[in-house]
């Protein structure tokens, strides 16, 4: 019992998972506002989505819609997140990796859905491959440590 209350709290291997939710809510965050305000303010969001434009493609507006409402609710499920994560709920882990594959799979079906729209552009360009690396070394690396991890068990039980 003694070793258990030892490997309570965010110490450890965890501290680098508090940081990795913290850091993910405020990219997500900064993402959000520098890149949708001006996509709708700066007549881009017009040139992408209006028949007749140059650039139009039907697939422009569901797929920003789609990124716009994916991003957002992800900011809301980090938020939650971190809520979980320093009150120690119980229920962090299972937010966390939900989140950590969640995230990895939507950059890779965008990815694919921009494809579609720009067919002559590579799948995986520079941004969008260190974005994928970032999401599956999260689930590399920090899913399993959740389930197996001594010390988060210990320290999610509220």
């Amino acid at each position: 019992m003694s070793t258990e209350k030892n490997l309570e709290g965010i110490r450890g291997w965890l501290i680098l998972v508090a940081i990795g939710v913290v850091v993910s809510l405020i990219r997500i965050l900064a993402l959000i506002m520098t890149t949708y305000p001006e996509i709708l303010t700066s007549g881009i969001w017009e040139a992408l989505t209006v028949e007749g434009n140059d650039a139009f493609h039907p697939l422009w507006a569901p797929i920003l819609t789609a990124e716009i409402i994916f991003n957002s609710a992800l900011v809301l499920a980090w938020l939650y997140t971190a809520y979980l994560l320093f009150s120690r709920r119980r229920g962090f882990p299972n937010w966390y990796i939900g989140i950590a594959v969640f995230s990895l799979v939507l950059i890779i079906c965008d990815a694919f859905a921009i494809k579609l729209v720009l067919p002559d552009e590579p799948v995986f360009d520079p941004e969008t491959l260190k974005d994928v690396a970032r999401s599956a070394s999260m689930v590399l690396i920090w899913v399993p440590y959740m389930l197996v991890s001594k010390r988060a068990r210990a320290t999610f039980t509220k």
